[in-house]
């Protein structure tokens, strides 16, 4: 009976921390890790994800995921807390 609460222990530890874990950056991750983050999105749709970022530029907002065929605006909504958008980088160049 103890090993038993010790492996339900175990398994909602397990489950708390993934539920708990940071949000995916889209613009960064590549396609294995969006496949995991994304729920209904499977490595084929996460492969379209980076293939589209990469000849469209970064994506500006979580939202734009829906302009890839086969995401829709349901998608975005069910998978938004485990997704995000970094802000890009600050650019240093010279100041006059």
């Amino acid at each position: 009976m103890q090993k038993i609460h010790a492996l339900i222990f175990t398994v909602l530890v397990a489950l708390s921390a993934s539920v708990s874990a940071a949000p995916v950056d889209i613009n960064t991750a590549n396609a294995a890790m969006l496949a995991t983050a994304i729920d209904g999105v499977g490595e084929k749709k996460a492969a379209t994800i980076v293939q589209y970022r990469e000849t469209h530029g970064a994506f500006a907002s979580v939202d734009e995921l829906a302009k890839i065929k086969g995401i829709g605006a349901a998608t975005v909504e069910r998978n938004r807390p485990r997704l995000m958008v970094a802000p890009p980088p600050l650019q240093s160049g010279k100041q006059e």
